[in-house]
């Protein structure tokens, strides 16, 4: 009898040694299997690319005037959507639109009769009333004829407002097709629309009330670049 008490407490010794190590094992083994992935990690895996920086892809962010009508014969060459496309780019040179201003455009904010645009700003923004030009009130018209119920100015096939990223695509595409030498973006319509007026010799205090600049600071940005300002520095 003590003889097989004995045989049985050594069996029980023995499982219980190797139910611990076991136990100890399963433990161990995860977490030393995740903390070498994660020292492997760094150098595995594969990161998605940085976004370049604007002043690597080009060396200014504004158009002159060849390049936006170049720009715009581009975007007329679309057989469905010329007009659209065209009118959209217009109209953010010319009222120095933001993608987030376009995109909310309603009909409600255009005054054929008087002739006039009412921009609302984001960004804290001065709210302005723009004259419209004649190829914008036309543009815009046949527009309304085109796109007869919706709210909204510029919408797609599906009658719905276009998104910002639609708006960007645009212009990026609009750009390679115009064969401009370096690749754009909607918001350089808008400072183009800023060194434009600055180039014009227009008052700084007008042409932040314009664009809706809160602070004249960025409005100064544009007059700087303009070469007028260094007009009979030297002598023919």
């Amino acid at each position: 009898m003590r003889f097989y008490c004995a045989f049985f407490l050594l069996i029980f010794a023995i499982f219980d040694h190797l139910w611990q190590n076991i136990g100890i094992l399963q433990i161990k083994t995860p977490v030393f299997v995740m903390a070498k992935k994660r020292t492997q990690t760094p150098k595995t895996a594969k990161l998605p690319p940085r976004r370049q920086k604007n002043s690597d892809l080009r060396t200014r962010e504004y158009l002159s005037d060849k390049e936006i009508e170049a720009l715009r014969k581009a975007a007329r060459s679309n057989q469905y959507h010329g007009l659209r496309n065209d009118t959209i780019i217009l109209l953010m040179f010319t009222h120095a639109l933001r993608v987030s201003e376009l995109t909310a455009l309603r009909w409600e904010q255009v005054d054929f009769k008087k002739g006039i645009l009412h921009v609302k700003r984001i960004k804290n923004g001065t709210p302005a009333t723009h004259p419209l030009r004649g190829q914008s009130l036309r543009a815009l018209r046949q527009l309304a004829r085109d796109y007869p119920d919706s709210n909204h100015v510029f919408v797609s096939e599906r009658k719905t407002p276009l998104s910002a990223r639609s708006i960007r695509n645009l212009i990026a595409e609009t750009g390679k097709l115009a064969n401009l030498k370096f690749p754009i973006h909607p918001h350089m319509l808008r400072h183009s629309t800023g060194f434009y007026l600055a180039n014009k010799g227009i008052d700084t205090r007008a042409i932040q009330a314009y664009m809706g600049h809160a602070n004249i600071k960025n409005t100064v940005i544009y007059t700087e670049l303009s070469p007028k300002r260094f007009n009979g520095f030297w002598e023919d």
